[in-house]
């Protein structure tokens, strides 16, 4: 059901909410129960909840738990991997829908239907950016695939290094080296949330298995930052230069790798002492984990080996041989088989953690650097080639399997941009499918396995991409048979939470309600009226338009004249072309832009002012139809 509604919602352009009516005011609710829905042999059991149990109840702008529980009707089985489908809107007229327009609703949300969209969409999923100026891009795919939708733009303090996203996907951590400090995302808001001071020249990050403590490397060790307060509570020196952070299968001990010295730190992480330094032999590259093995692997690109450290005893196990040169290791799923990159000979070798021994040494592209994974294949980059190398897992027991497609117009390596610690490519949310950012096209491109190249991209406007990941916020099965996720409700109201089961189709819309949150500033009335003048004007293709609207105060009904920041963004139905500009004054609250459509089709025209706090989503959207 999942890949099914994410590939047909991938190949639509999604328009935004645009609902204006106000749900009743809800401060005095109280806190709310299960409900349950029988159909088709399946009951399913639905309930919200804050994350924070306040005794309060569910408030509007606050993290909520999703919780769908979904189980054979008659035996009272519980149901696994049947990947239900579910959007949230506020009621837009009193009283709940009927079947027939739950349904209708539904159908609409994965039409993908300009004129509803949801408030919150508990399918969502954002590919993110982190880019060689100093911000981070992030894109709603639903929104725009193969013309992409710019969702947000977080602004750092400098260029980010390398990033942490927390397990849930409400945190995302960027190390900043040049400011010396960690930025804090909220993904909900896509908002900086705080900035952590930390050592010089903070690189490497890594969350511990718990995420406890996030772990930030700098010039002369580590940093050990509380993820709950948000502040560093330990500084740990393990020498000078750049660090690599790695963990057991537990949260007992950090290890940590300086490449300008030859030895594994080992850092107690219940005391945050550093009790041992393991020598290796070399000065290492990079470090992996297998949870197969057990051991950490480093490498020594000047040596050209790879020291095996068990990671209960933090003893050397043994030294596997390869050649110098080699950088880069990692671990597909299940820890049995390690990929090294040898940049400088430009071939890639495949070592068993069952034996501890080379297995392959397979050549690709010109200068491999980095490593991504999914259940069939290990996904190889490399810095001068346009050409993705890919291995299939499942041959290397015998003769190896290598796959082949172009990751771009140009190699990586010609954007001349320094590469950050961070990957530059990661599965996609669709089982079988690799994002892939490169720098030298300013894209990100879309690859599903079985097909001979990227079956579209993503615009990065104009930003450089220098890595790229996924924050997903759909639904996941959590134990079996239920189902959650987090997300905030943005106001105050009756929201209608509309489920879809494809297999047995079961549709149902349940309620929540969200209380007013007298710290939440957003939670209020849209700030602004507007008011379409020419409306009936007859747009036609390649010839000068001009849009003109009124904009009135909500709250005293009076023109809102002068603003600077007034936004347009007119689109072409699905989405495929768009503009944005800001909108000129003339006077006694009216405002006009100049439009110049390239084809015939309809066009849906949306207004904003941030200084306002209104958002284009918030304002009634004019419609023309283009001839």
């Amino acid at each position: 059901m999942r890949s099914t509604l994410i590939t047909t919602l991938l190949v639509c352009a999604l328009g935004t909410v645009f609902t204006t009516a106000r749900a009743q005011d809800t401060k005095n609710s109280s806190p709310q129960k299960s409900q349950k829905f029988i159909s088709n042999g399946v009951e399913i059991e639905f309930n919200v909840e804050p994350v924070e149990k306040r005794g309060s109840g569910l408030m509007a702008g606050e993290d909520a738990i999703f919780r769908f529980k979904i189980r054979d009707a008659a035996t009272r089985t519980l149901l696994s991997n049947v990947r239900p489908a579910a959007w949230v809107a506020q009621r837009e007229r009193p009283g709940a829908p009927g079947p027939d327009q739950c349904r209708a609703k539904v159908e609409s949300y994965l039409q993908g239907s300009l004129r509803s969209r949801p408030d919150v969409d508990l399918n969502a999923f954002y590919v993110i950016t982190l880019n060689e100026d100093a911000s981070v891009s992030v894109i709603d795919p639903l929104l725009g695939f193969g013309g992409s939708k710019l969702l947000a733009l977080p602004l750092l303090k400098g260029p980010g290094e390398d990033w942490a996203l927390t397990a849930d996907g409400s945190k995302l951590f960027v190390s900043i080296p040049s400011a010396n400090q960690v930025a804090v995302i909220d993904t909900t808001t896509w908002k900086v949330r705080t900035d952590i001071a930390t050592g010089v020249k903070p690189m490497r990050l890594a969350l511990q298995p718990d995420e406890k403590y996030l772990w930030a490397g700098d010039e002369s060790g580590v940093n050990v930052i509380d993820t709950a307060t948000l502040k560093v509570v330990k500084h740990i020196d393990t020498g000078a230069g750049r660090h690599e952070i790695a963990f057991g299968s537990d949260n007992r001990f950090a290890f940590v790798a300086e490449q300008n010295g030859s030895a594994l730190s080992v850092v107690d992480v219940a005391k945050l002492k550093k009790i041992k330094d393991v020598k290796t032999g070399g000065r290492i590259s990079s470090v992996a984990f297998s949870p197969l093995s057990k051991a950490f692997y480093l490498t020594h690109e000047t040596e050209g080996t790879v020291t095996v450290v068990d990671s209960i005893s933090h003893k050397v196990l043994t030294t596997i041989a390869a050649k110098p040169g080699i950088k880069t290791i990692r671990f597909a799923g299940g820890g049995r088989w390690g990929f090294v990159a040898n940049t400088g000979a430009s071939v890639v070798y495949v070592l068993d953690a069952s034996t501890n021994r080379l297995a392959h040494e397979q050549a690709v592209g010109e200068a491999p650097d980095q490593f991504a994974f999914t259940d069939n294949f290990a996904y190889v980059r490399s810095l001068g080639s346009d050409q993705v190398t890919m291995i299939r897992l499942s041959s290397l027991e015998k003769q190896v399997e290598v796959v082949k497609f172009p990751g771009g117009q140009f190699a990586p390596g010609a954007a001349n941009v320094a590469g950050a610690t961070a990957g530059a490519f990661v599965p996609g949310a669709e089982a079988g499918s690799m994002l892939i950012a490169n720098p030298a096209d300013k894209m990100i491109y879309y690859y599903t396995e079985g097909m001979a190249a990227p079956m579209g991209n993503f615009q990065n406007y104009r930003h450089v991409p220098r890595a790229v990941r996924i924050v997903d916020r759909s639904l996941r099965e959590e134990a079996r048979g239920v189902y959650t996720t987090t997300a905030r409700l943005p106001k105050h109201g009756i929201y209608n939470v509309s489920l879809l089961l494809d297999s047995p189709r079961v549709i149902h819309c349940f309620e929540a309600v969200a209380q007013t949150n007298p710290e939440l500033k957003d939670d209020r009335d849209v700030a602004l009226q507007i008011e379409y003048l020419n409306r009936e004007a007859p747009l036609n293709v390649q010839q000068d338009y001009k849009i003109r609207f009124k904009l009135l105060d909500t709250e005293t009904k009076q023109p809102s004249a002068d603003l600077k920041d007034v936004g347009v963004l007119v689109f072409l139905s699905p989405g495929m072309w768009q503009q944005r500009q800001r909108a000129r004054a003339v006077g006694d609250g009216i405002y006009e832009v100049s439009v110049n459509v390239p084809e015939a089709g309809v066009y849906l025209v949306f207004v904003e002012s941030p200084s306002k706090r209104v958002e284009y989503r918030e304002l009634p959207y004019l419609m023309l139809s283009a001839n």
